[in-house]
């Protein structure tokens, strides 16, 4: 595996993209600290440009940074797909109990149009974000925006996934089943020290199992069960106001997952 990043500043930012070699290979690249811009191919294929990318809250440093991507149209002009936190709405819909910013939804439509890019449509929720209180205000401010040569390539979907530990939703983007062809594929030599080092990987793994089973009656089944029912009460708060006996069972219902999340470290 290859990847990029972008360190942290204080307790916020960073972006981090991770990538098989075998699938995307990488030609180019552009980053600072809001964004990760990789220009390469998907196996070998269709050329395109992926783009992280984190948006700052201030609506003044918002637009100045979608007037910097816009420019790097010209350096990459290969099909754009550009997915993160964007901290910005494009309709009044897509935020609830938060404060109304008319030009900033400007602004950023205005710029999802010069760029040319279309935007994904959310399935599984409403809304990417919400406030890490009492679950009162909801915004969908994290999406992917593709450019038209992907609508015609391929069939993706975008999925919103559980909010567990994060106050953002994390997004799935897939495609239906694709026949790509033969892949790359490597063997493994007899002997090699890489070798001897998944194997014993490979050994941990099956211990670890094991363990995790007869030490603390699996784990992962017991975190999947309380994620599905945070997951439930989230959705039921996009549509209403939580109940005092809803808000405290999912207090509960994290601190458990909190407990788990611990023991496995």
């Amino acid at each position: 595996m290859e990847y990029m990043s972008v360190d942290p500043k204080g307790t916020a930012g960073g972006l981090l993209c991770i990538w098989d070699p075998a699938v995307f290979q990488l030609s180019g690249y552009c980053c600072n600290r809001r964004y990760i811009l990789l220009s390469g191919s998907l196996y070998n294929s269709f050329e395109c440009v992926l783009i992280n990318i984190y948006a700052p809250n201030d609506i003044c440093a918002r637009s100045s940074l979608w007037a910097d991507i816009l420019k790097l149209k010209d350096h990459f002009p290969a099909p754009w797909c550009m997915g993160g936190d964007f901290n910005e709405i494009r309709h009044i819909g897509e935020r609830v109990g938060c404060s109304r910013r008319d030009r900033g939804m400007h602004h950023f439509n205005e710029f999802i149009g010069k760029c040319e890019l279309n935007d994904l449509p959310l399935h599984g929720r409403k809304y990417t974000w919400c406030n890490a209180q009492e679950s009162e205000k909801w915004s969908r401010i994290d999406r992917i925006l593709l450019g038209p040569e992907w609508l015609i390539n391929f069939r993706m979907k975008l999925w919103g996934l559980p909010r567990l530990i994060s106050d953002h939703c994390p997004l799935l983007m897939m495609e239906d089943e694709r026949d790509w062809g033969p892949r790359p594929f490597s063997s493994l030599v007899t002997g090699w020290a890489s070798y001897i080092l998944v194997q014993k990987l490979k050994h941990l793994k099956l211990a670890l199992k094991k363990w995790n089973v007869e030490v603390f009656g699996n784990v992962s089944s017991e975190l999947k069960v309380f994620e599905e029912e945070l997951h439930a009460i989230d959705i039921l708060a996009e549509e209403r106001p939580l109940t005092q006996v809803e808000l405290a069972r999912r207090r509960v219902v994290r601190g458990k997952m909190w407990k788990l999340h611990r023991m496995v470290e």
